[in-house]
């Protein structure tokens, strides 16, 4: 059995973003030490209501919002235990940021392009990439394993934000071609001191480019806190470049929907780029090389485990009758499927051609690697030399 993601799952386009008044707004307002976000699932699973977002969606769509986060969670964690098992070289995990991905993912229409970092493993999941196509580069058996294409969904970025400058190019060529549709670029808190995500600011809001800049503000960027990345909220650096940005609770799949919804409608009707900050959390470490526990506290962990996105809209599927337990014992069985496909097809691929490196250096050839390759494949027939050599003195 396949476990795919459909995009018959998807939250329907009927049910966008709409305008509310202000008049029936009960979002609390946050204390002067919480941030100010948008926030439409309070963490303990209670719809509230914003000025400026609002969402309808049916039961159907709801369930399918959290099947995305849990299955997508399940995938995660099979390849942090795949890694530790010496299957893959690395592996960064996506574990609490899933509303961020699934609520952003799910907003994008199927002509929208997206440019990744190397974590949207959710997005990946809803433009329909197979999740095991994810994992090849980190066993180091090819350079992306899916063909951005057929997708509209770029191949993972290992440089830190270089992918925004990409996103904001191929937003510029959209724009020029007039084209219905818009550019989402990701990219993390971190990624943010870069002088290539201050560039691309720079050209999108000077060409009125298409494009959303997705943050996921998960507040470590490897072991240095936000804090020591910028001296104001990153969704206010929008304002100095002459666009705007918003604030968005990233552990709240409702309102990262609505809100990445309506900056990509926004894009859309040609008003500009906008930036999209998702307050968020990663729970894990950076990558598996990564050990955090050097540099933040357990109780810090501990206060966002309550606020979990995946734990959050289950209370609110239960709550309000939006799922009985056959629901979501099926999901069980499915995310054990998952798992179990997961790991089968990882320990099954296989190695490349180790001469194949040489083969996309030049398009027309070069004496120089004509020779590296011969050197390198008298290289390896040296161990079948060995090997068959030590097999005869057995005999």
């Amino acid at each position: 059995m396949t476990v795919e993601s459909t995009a018959a799952r998807k939250p329907r386009r009927s049910s966008g973003t709409k305008r509310a008044s202000a008049k029936s707004t009960s979002q609390p307002k946050s204390s002067s030490s919480e941030p100010q976000l948008v926030q439409l699932l309070s963490p303990e699973g209670e719809r509230v209501e914003h000025p400026d977002y609002r969402i309808d969606l049916t039961s159907e769509e709801l369930r399918g919002l959290y099947r995305d986060m849990v299955l997508t969670r399940r995938f995660d964690g099979e390849a942090t235990a795949l890694q530790r098992q010496g299957e893959l070289g690395l592996w960064a995990s996506l574990l609490g940021q899933e509303a961020a991905q699934i609520g952003s993912g799910r907003a994008l229409r199927d002509e929208d392009y997206v440019f990744p970092t190397y974590r949207e493993h959710g997005v990946a999941w809803c433009r329909g990439v197979d999740p095991t196509n994810l994992l090849g580069m980190f066993r180091g058996v090819n350079h992306g394993g899916w063909d951005p294409s057929s997708n509209n969904f770029h191949l993972y970025t290992i440089v830190i934000g270089s992918q925004t400058l990409h996103a904001t190019g191929y937003a510029m060529g959209v724009a020029k071609d007039g084209a219905d549709m818009a550019v989402m670029a990701y990219f993390g808190d971190g990624a943010s001191s870069q002088g290539d995500v201050a560039e691309s600011f720079t050209f999108a809001a000077v060409y009125n480019a298409p494009v959303v800049f997705f943050c996921q503000n998960n507040q470590w960027a490897i072991s240095e806190p936000t804090e020591k990345q910028t001296r104001v909220p990153l969704y206010q650096r929008a304002q100095g470049y002459g666009f705007p940005g918003v604030r968005v609770d990233g552990n709240d799949v409702l309102a990262c929907l609505a809100v990445t919804r309506s900056a990509l409608e926004r894009a859309r009707r040609g008003e500009g780029p906008m930036l999209v900050e998702a307050f968020t959390y990663r729970m894990g470490a950076h990558t598996t090389s990564d050990d955090p526990t050097k540099y933040r506290a357990d109780e810090e962990r501990e206060a966002w485990e309550a606020k979990d996105p995946i734990l959050r809209l289950r209370r609110y599927l239960e709550r309000e009758g939006h799922a009985d337990e056959a629901f979501f014992t099926a999901l069980d069985e499915e995310s054990e499927t998952l798992g179990k496909r997961v790991r089968e097809v990882v320990r099954a691929m296989p190695d490349p051609d180790p001469m194949a490196i040489f083969d996309y250096v030049y398009a027309d050839g070069h004496a120089l690697v004509d020779e590296e390759r011969a050197q390198f494949a008298a290289y390896q027939a040296s161990f079948e030399d060995t090997q068959s050599g030590s097999a005869g003195e057995g005999k």
